[in-house]
This record gives structure tokens, sequence and C-alpha cells, in this order.
């Protein structure tokens, strides 16, 4: 069955690309990827994804794209079909792709009104081996998003998009796998809206010398260092300039696609943060608010 496999990037429309600019190339850990546009694009050094971060310019802060990945060309007109099956809004069909790393690939929105990408034969980038102590990010590691109907969103991600349930907390946030890792997508009842991008680091050690860095840099921990319960991953959390919320995660459990059997995990302190040691909490993190972008489309 044709599904999505990967998450590929998020572009976000900023209002001070300078000093989003400089927050990702200085201070998170990100390379910059040249390009021939007027827009500014991230890779991970540890993963060949061509970028991971895209940036533009505007009046307003929005989520322009969220881009997934699907293993072929026929995968992508599968699930553009699918996509076009649930009544979803499509933003372009299934075409070439004109931005850095070409591909081929389409544009909707959710259910919700957030914009899509699903994609295949994406140019691939360099990468190296990480080494321990590097603190820097391996690559994307989960996008968690809120849903102002979120069992109807997960809904749509088993059914149309080919995700499955790897676990819930409590019956309010659902943690969706699309391969081995224990959830690349999680879905929290709320306006419609990104609530944070996680990267993976290779070791806590790395976890702990990015945490070091980012402070030395001006940037502040707002919820973390701790370890969730579902999917046994580390966490440190943080905002970008332009308010965006940003995740350090190491960690993060391996399961079999297939054969992995969901649970429920009753709420409580010490399943949010098993260590229970860290500063902050949900609370200290920003409040969820529409899109400014919903059912609007962006640049390509």
């Amino acid at each position: 069955m044709s599904r999505v496999s990967e998450i590929r990037y998020v572009g976000y429309a900023v209002t001070a690309l300078e000093e989003e600019r400089a927050f990702y190339a200085d201070v998170w850990g990100l390379e910059p990827v040249p390009s021939d546009d007027d827009m500014v694009y991230f890779k991970a050094q540890g993963h060949d994804e061509h970028h991971v971060v895209r940036l533009r310019a505007a009046d307003s802060k929005r989520i322009d794209v969220i881009a997934l990945a699907a293993d072929s060309r026929a995968d992508v007109d599968a699930l553009h079909a699918k996509v076009q099956a649930a009544r979803c809004q499509i933003i372009h069909a299934p075409r070439d792709l004109t931005a850095p790393g070409g591909g081929y690939g389409f544009r909707f929105f959710s259910p919700d009104g957030l914009p899509f990408e699903i994609s295949s034969d994406v140019a691939r980038g360099s990468s190296r081996e990480m080494q321990r102590w590097d603190g820097v990010p391996q690559k994307i590691s989960h996008i968690v998003l809120h849903s102002p109907d979120h069992q109807a969103m997960v809904k749509f991600f088993v059914d149309v998009l080919g995700f499955r349930v790897s676990d819930w907390l409590g019956d309010f946030m659902c943690f969706l796998r699309c391969n081995s890792a224990h959830h690349r997508i999680a879905i929290l009842p709320g306006p419609a809206c990104l609530n944070h991008v996680a990267y993976d680091m290779l070791t806590v050690d790395d976890m702990m010398r990015g945490i070091s860095r980012l402070r030395k840099k001006g940037t502040d921990i707002r919820w973390g260092p701790g370890r969730h319960t579902a999917g046994n991953n580390t966490f440190s959390y943080f905002t970008t300039p332009s308010g965006f919320a940003v995740e350090y995660t190491s960690e993060l459990e391996e399961v079999d696609f297939d054969n992995h059997v969901d649970q429920v995990h009753v709420p409580g302190p010490q399943v949010m943060d098993q260590w229970g040691v860290g500063v902050g909490g949900p609370q200290t993190m920003p409040h969820p608010e529409p899109d400014a972008g919903l059912f609007q489309a962006a640049e390509a």
C-alpha cells in the first residue's frame, strides 16, 4: 500500500528573516544549502535529506508547507488520488518540482487547512557520520500538530496517508509512525497549527552539549531536559527568534512498523517526564493559535 515514509522539511514564513537565519546557522547547528531563489534553506549534518528547513521573508509568520516523503512516483500518484478522494483541497497536482532538490510531488491542505507536500525523487544531499559530543542535529525526528478535531485528524493520517498509531497519551495525544521510528507525527487538540518540530541528536550527551551551546548563545531552555514515556525519547524545548517551538531529542524508540501494538499511557507528571528534574513544562511552550496561513497557498 502506498504511504508516506518519512519527513522531509518544514517551510516557515517569518517576519525577521536574518534573525531566524542566524539562529539555525549559528545556534541550532544546521548547515546552509545554496539556492538561486530568495528563500533560505538548511540541511542537517547527519542525514542526506536535501534540506530540513526553508525560510521565507513575510509580513506575518505562518507555516508555508510541511513536506513528507513517499518512496516512488507511483506512491505519490496513489497518495494524490487518496487525498483527492478524502475531499482535501489540492494546491497543485503531482508534477516535477522546481525548488532546490527537485523531485516529483503534489501539495494539498489537510482537512484542518495546514499545507502539506508529498514528494519522491528529491536529490540527496551530503551527510557525515556524526560523532559523540558534536551536539548538532542529525535530522528531523518528528513533528507535533494541533487539530480542532484531533480524533478525525488521526484517522486522516492513518486511512489516507498510511500512518499507524503507536501510542496514545490518554485520549488527547496520538503518536503516529510511518517507518520504524516510534513516531514521526503526533497530534494534540487545539487550533490548527504547528506545535513543534523535533530534531534527533546522536546521544543524550549530544542533546546536553546542544543545550549548553544554546544557553551560551542566549537561547535558554523552555522545558527540559527530560524523558517522555511514549517513545521513551529525551527532550529539551526551545523557541526560535520568530517564536516557533523546536526540540532536541535523542533515543527515540524503534518499533516494528507492521507489528507494534499501541497502548494508552495515563497522563501524569512522570509520564510527561520520567526524570522530573528539568525546568518548565508544557505550560511554558508557545500558546497555540490558528496558523495565519490556513487554506492559503504560499510560494512553491
